[in-house]
């Protein structure tokens, strides 16, 4: 998923794993996070990344508002501060 695409979905749209980082299911699909599936699953464990939704039994996924809000956070402690 391109940055350009993320940018036009509304907040409460979903996003699944294989959108979200590197995925060898679907290798031309540029990742939106830089990290791996294993550290994204660790990082929600740890609570450092938004916990995600079950959709189904077999279907997770985050919303896009939630992704922003993570994305704005680690922007904001990386520029010297909090806003």
């Amino acid at each position: 998923m391109s940055k350009k695409n993320f940018d036009t979905f509304p907040d409460c749209a979903f996003l699944r794993e294989s959108q979200l980082v590197r995925s060898a299911k679907r290798p031309d699909v540029t990742p939106l996070l830089p990290f791996s599936a294993p550290t994204l699953w660790r990082k929600v464990k740890d609570g450092t990344f938004p916990k995600p939704m079950k959709l189904s039994s077999r279907v997770t996924a985050w919303t896009v508002g939630d992704i922003r809000g993570w994305i704005a956070a680690q922007k904001s402690q990386s520029y010297g501060g909090e806003k």
